[in-house]
């Protein structure tokens, strides 16, 4: 049974689609459990990235290091 509320829709496994286990929540078992924490390892899941040319990039081009090491120069 279910601890949720009458009229509430049952929380269900992302893996397997079953009804989630309290114990394991969000998932009905620890096999689920473990086969969402695989996919993380292996990443399978992913969170799409901007494209390179968007200009805010983190780390800087090989062209700017080149640029910046001739400033450095001088």
């Amino acid at each position: 049974m279910s601890a949720t509320p009458s009229g509430a829709k049952p929380l269900r496994c992302p893996i397997c689609g079953k009804e989630a286990a309290e114990a394991y929540r969000p998932f009905c078992s620890k096999r689920c459990a473990d086969i969402d924490l695989a996919r993380w390892f292996t990443g399978s899941y992913a969170i799409a990235g901007r494209d390179d040319d968007d200009g805010d990039n983190a780390t800087p081009s090989e062209n700017d290091k080149r640029s910046g090491d001739e400033d450095d120069g001088g």
